[in-house]
């Protein structure tokens, strides 16, 4: 299964040991991630600017998700007025890597539940996502 992790999900796996940091590890192992130089710039950004890791560590982590994921460029999107138009990039990474799902925490893109075919998921409803639709 494709799948597009937000932001906000990968700075929560590299910060914390909870069910981001598992849902990384796990989706790593057997599905593809699919990322954007958006979501890499923003992750590298948040993880300085925010959160003050070090150069090393944000260049660590960084590399870590461009390694692994197959990086796409995203598709444009167009989304209703309600939705903050920088989420745009990351529904249009989901859409342009032909993912099964986007897993955020963003409350107002969990809200549109599916756009193009993409589900919108949380982190902690994929373990019930991926028994319902299965891998590829």
């Amino acid at each position: 299964m494709r799948v597009v992790l937000d932001t906000n999900v990968l700075i929560a796996a590299f910060l914390t040991q909870g069910t981001c940091h598992e849902l990384l590890e796990y989706i790593i192992r057997n599905h593809s991630l699919i990322a954007s130089t958006f979501i890499l710039d923003e992750l590298k950004d948040r993880l300085s600017s925010k959160f003050h890791l070090t150069r090393e560590e944000v260049h660590e982590a960084v590399g870590l998700i461009a390694e692994r994921a197959e990086v796409v460029r995203p598709a444009k999107v167009n989304l209703p007025v309600a939705i903050d138009p920088d989420d745009s990039p990351v529904l249009g990474t989901a859409i342009a890597g032909q993912c099964r799902c986007l897993v955020t925490g963003d409350k107002e893109l969990l809200s549109l539940k599916t756009v193009e075919g993409v589900y919108i998921i949380s982190p902690s409803s994929f373990w019930r996502f991926e028994d319902s639709y299965g891998a590829d």
